[in-house]
């Protein structure tokens, strides 16, 4: 007989089955039902999830916000993969007696996937991939890293990696976020500088910032315009994170040297989005994460998580 309903989702390639063992619920008296696509609106996504107990969702594909939450009314315990998760109101799920926990990661998915983003602006690789495999040899010219200058939006975890891989590549290295202080920037080897001077003097600037109020529209016109026509932006951590339309704009008008970009405002990025027609971009459709190491970590975990919730005793809890 079942017990409860579980639902995954998100499962954009089809491989939850393949990093836990999501079909021995059963004998618990799991039902798993497993979402390949996205299910939509706030209100498609409380329809289709109004009879599970259990949900386990990756990352933010899916937000969970009060409104949602409040029409999910079976919904007992709801993971998400990661430590945190921007997209679920935790108040609200506390409210509404919903239990929430997490897991871990991979430190180094993130960070490798933003360095390969940079290295594929710098030397035009889709670009010339794509020419190349249409007859053509040796069609742009592309820029070297070394004795540039990178400069960190957040310095944290990623951003400390990210800060190694610039100085592997002969980079000076500039950070700056609101709480960085000199004893931080000093220890990973970097110079704490004001968000001004760091996208000033930033040839290349890198954002690994968490999304909050705070740091939403981190990036907008003003910071685009001292970046300069040759600067770059990449941003691997949040698409909110950046001023959509000041960035389309900077791109248009040259302001800007160009930019690579794993996260969008809006994911998965829709069939005539603006910035698919952008020039001067490198786009990745938000493989940050995605990574078999990653996967492991993520839906293995949340298998332990559901499994600890099963036995009364809730691993990593977030609310």
């Amino acid at each position: 007989m079942t017990k409860f309903r579980l639902a995954i989702l998100d499962d954009y390639q089809n491989v939850a089955e393949d990093f836990a063992p999501w079909s021995s619920l059963a004998a618990d008296g799991v039902e798993v039902t497993i979402f390949n696509t996205p299910l939509g609106s706030d209100s498609a996504v409380a329809a289709a999830l109004s009879d599970f107990e259990v949900i386990v969702a990756m990352r933010e594909r899916t937000p969970f916000p009060r409104q949602v939450l409040e029409k999910l009314p079976n919904l007992k315990l709801l993971v998400t993969t990661g430590a945190a998760n921007a997209a679920i109101d935790l108040e609200a799920a506390k409210e509404n007696g919903v239990v929430v926990c997490g897991t871990g990661g991979s430190p180094t998915a993130a960070p490798e996937l933003t360095w390969a983003l940079l290295l594929a602006f710098t030397r035009n690789l889709t670009a010339e991939e794509t020419s190349l495999r249409n007859g053509r040899w040796q069609r742009t010219v592309g820029f070297e890293l070394s004795g540039k200058t990178l400069g960190i939006v957040g310095l944290g975890k990623i951003g400390h990696r990210i800060a190694a891989y610039g100085k592997a590549f002969g980079m000076e290295v500039l950070a700056w976020s609101q709480n960085l202080t000199e004893e931080t920037a000093a220890a990973a080897g970097v110079r704490k500088v004001s968000k001004d001077e760091l996208f000033r003097k930033s040839d290349v600037v890198s954002l690994h910032l968490r999304l909050s109020e705070r740091s939403e529209g981190t990036v907008g016109e003003r910071e685009l315009r001292l970046l300069g026509p040759d600067g770059v932006l990449v941003n691997t951590s949040r698409g909110p994170l950046v001023d959509q339309q000041a960035l389309l704009d900077a791109l248009h008008a040259g302001h800007i040297r160009g930019a690579a970009l794993d996260v969008y405002d809006q994911e998965p990025l829709p069939l005539g989005h603006p910035l698919l027609d952008a020039p001067r971009t490198v786009l990745t459709p938000h493989l940050g994460y995605v990574t078999h190491e990653s996967y492991r970590a993520f839906l293995g975990g949340a298998f332990e998580d559901v499994r600890a919730w099963l036995d009364g005793s809730p691993l990593r809890r977030l609310a």
